[in-house]
């Protein structure tokens, strides 16, 4: 059974996200101020970590902060904080997923889901990535399209293999360069960056004048998008 750790201060909410939980077969452990958050997590095990941004003595980022120093458990902020530097903030310091208030509950669920599967697709150690009609050979360094092999670059493979390990995630611009430079290469700006995602959605879209798989999030970033 996978343990969720949910760190929300309205009571409403938790009982009402709480029951939702439950249904989906998962556990879950509230904690309604960083303190007490801070407490159950040196002494629990979860899979998955929920946060509010607004607690009642803290912020849900310098918590984020602390559990990143030791652990790789997915995170969504969960808030009603929705101004554009508030998100890129909660993705930028580690969280996976951002949520804003109010939400649907049927989307909420399925990107915990999402954010689960991925979880234990990391630990398995996966050899090969697949969706979109999107395959990638990580041992092999191959691509393919439908099943037939297409070209790229060392980094549209690098950036590629990045949207296809987060399926459903909106990255930043800032995460995405992060993962693209390397002291060995030419540095990349976001100029660049704009050009590799052009050049990248050639070879996997239908249609790349209208991308249905590399989505771009206005002002934050992209999301791999599953269509299938």
């Amino acid at each position: 059974m996978k343990h969720i750790f949910f760190v929300e201060d309205d009571l409403s909410l938790i009982n009402g996200l709480s029951f939702a939980i439950k249904k989906q077969g998962y556990s879950i452990e509230v904690a309604r101020t960083r303190l007490e958050a801070e407490n159950l997590w040196a002494n629990g095990k979860y899979d998955l970590v929920i946060l509010d941004v607004s607690l009642p003595d803290g912020s849900g980022y310098d918590l984020c902060r602390q559990i990143r120093r030791t652990s790789k458990v997915p995170i969504i902020f969960l808030t009603a904080a929705d101004e554009e530097t508030d998100i890129i903030m909660g993705l930028d310091i580690g969280g996976d997923d951002y949520i804003t208030k109010p939400f649907k509950l049927a989307i909420f669920l399925s990107r915990v889901n999402a954010l689960l599967r991925r979880s234990d697709n990391f630990r398995q150690e996966e050899t090969e990535l697949s969706s979109n009609g999107i395959t990638i050979q990580l041992l092999k360094h191959e691509v393919y399209k439908n099943g037939d092999p297409i070209d790229l670059t060392a980094s549209e493979y690098k950036l590629l293999c990045l949207f296809m390990e987060n399926p459903g995630i909106v990255l930043s611009s800032e995460q995405i360069l992060n993962r693209l430079w390397d002291n060995e290469e030419n540095y990349i700006d976001s100029s660049t960056l704009s050009v590799y995602i052009r050049r990248l959605r050639t070879k996997v879209e239908d249609d790349p004048g209208s991308p249905q798989k590399i989505v771009t999030v206005r002002r934050i970033g992209y999301r791999w998008n599953v269509v299938e």
